[in-house]
Order: C-alpha cells, then structure tokens, then sequence
C-alpha cells in the first residue's frame, strides 16, 4: 500500500502541487464532475504519476467521508490539497458559503481523523479574505472554530447580513485561514500540519472567464497596478506548496501565506485603495 495523496479540486491549481509532491506516491484527484478529474488524470498519467479518480461534493458530509474512506483503501493519506470552491462570478451567496466555507470546515474535520503522522495539507484559499475589513475577536473565533454542522447557522452569515456573492466569498477565504489556524492545533496531535495558501490571480481557465466577466475590468486593473505588474502561473502556487507540504516546511503550521503579487499591498497602502 503506498502513500496516498488527496487532491480536491482537479483545476490547474490542484494539479500544479500534485507534480511538485506526487512523485512515488498514490494521486486521488476529486473533483465534483467525473469528467475534471478525468482530463487531469490523464494528464497526470502522461506524465508518469500513479493516480485514480473519484467524485465529491464537498458541501455533502457523506459524500467528504465516502472520499475519505476511498483514500485510505488505497493506503495512508500523507497529504491533502484542497483545492475546490467556487467564485463571486460563478454562485450566489447561500452557495458560495456552503461550498468555500462549510466544505473547507468539512474536509480539515474528516481529513483530520485519518491524515498520517508526518502528514500535511494546503488549503487554497484568496487574496480576498485579505481585504475584507477587520472581523472582531468574537467573530474570528465564531469562524475558527464553530463546529462545522452549525457553521452557516452563525447570524453573521446570514442573507440579511451578506452584501453579495464578494462578500460571501472575501468572508468565506477569511474563514478558511482562521479554520486552519484551529483545525493546527488538533492535526498537531496526530504529529500533522496544515496551512492555507491566499494566491492572487492566477491565470487558469477560471481565471480566463472571471477576466472576461462582470469584475473583468477590477481584475484586470489589479494585474496592471499591483507592484509585481502581473498574474501568477499555477506553477508559482506549486512551488509554495510544495514548501508547505514538504519536508522544508515542517516548522510552518497553522499559517497563511499571501501570495499576490502586492495586490492586497496596494489595495491598502497604494494605487488600488479604495477612494
């Protein structure tokens, strides 16, 4: 039985870590459709990796622990890559918070039980739960720590409470990184780590359409002002990855690294603040 890694989410994102961690190693890519997981799969074949597909939805408790229980029939679950959500461009509010909140909530809780002593998992998170406005310590600790069942429950996740789908989403990748601070302190136990990665834009398919859409020009403005003057590649994602997920990263858990080439810099301190 070889070691197992789990990668959530078979966009560019997911599959650019997997080639930097994968080598040697069982890769299960899940992916809400078959088909994502099929074509990254396949890419990943071609280019010599072990790997096998499944489907889940991660807003579905059962469908998270048929994924768990798949993994481990392969062998030990040594690294997780959550890399599944949706964007403000791509779901409302209710689901935005069910999918990027709640599943992140959903997946540290039940990876948690199994991940190997040694192990690790990076969760993707954004750029944008960096300009969402200071929460208060009440609020940061509701998020961190709330059992995830009662998770959308919390008043201040209510519609009456959330502006729009940016909102939901800048509240949801704020949650995420205060989730994997708590959730630390319980992987710690097991001798594992877990740690976010908030990249800025990141030129994938996704990215492409998201360009091109209703916040295209907001977008497109960030890439032209921010101070590196340009978007990341997936590759750039994985080589932090890899870092957090590897053995050089085995002092770094709990943490949160802001990878967007000085967006969320200029937003507060440059050109890109708010007038």
């Amino acid at each position: 039985m070889k070691n197992v890694i789990v990668v959530i989410g078979a966009g560019s994102i997911g599959q650019a870590i997997a080639r930097r961690v994968g080598a040697g190693k069982h890769v299960l890519l899940a992916d809400l459709h078959q088909k994502n997981a099929d074509v990254a799969a396949e890419a990943l074949s071609n280019a010599g990796f072990d790997v096998s597909t499944t489907t889940v939805d991660v807003s579905s408790r059962a469908s998270v622990y048929a994924l768990v229980q798949t993994a481990i029939a392969f062998g030990e679950v040594t690294i997780v890559i959550h890399a599944a959500g949706v964007s403000p461009s791509q779901a409302s509010p209710e689901t935005i918070l069910k999918v990027d909140l709640y599943g992140t909530a959903l997946v540290l809780e039940e990876f948690g039980n199994v991940i190997a002593r040694d192990g690790s998992a990076v969760v993707i998170a954004s750029q944008s739960g960096h300009r969402l406005d200071a929460l208060t310590a009440e609020q940061n600790k509701a998020l961190a720590m709330t059992p995830a069942d009662e998770l959308l429950s919390l008043s201040m996740l209510q519609s009456s409470q959330i502006k729009d789908s940016l909102h939901a989403y800048q509240l949801s990748k704020r949650g995420n990184s205060l989730r994997v601070m708590a959730e630390a302190v319980r992987w710690g136990k097991r001798g594992a780590r877990v740690n976010t990665i908030s990249p800025g834009i990141v030129i994938t398919p996704l990215a492409k359409e998201e360009l091109t859409g209703p916040r295209g020009e907001r977008y497109r403005r960030m890439i032209e002002l921010c101070p590196a003057g340009r978007a990341a590649t997936p590759d750039e994602v994985g080589t932090v990855g890899a870092l957090l997920l590897g053995t050089d990263g085995t002092f770094i858990t709990g943490s949160d690294f802001l990878m967007d080439g000085g967006v969320t810099a200029a937003y507060w301190y440059g050109e890109l603040a708010p007038k």
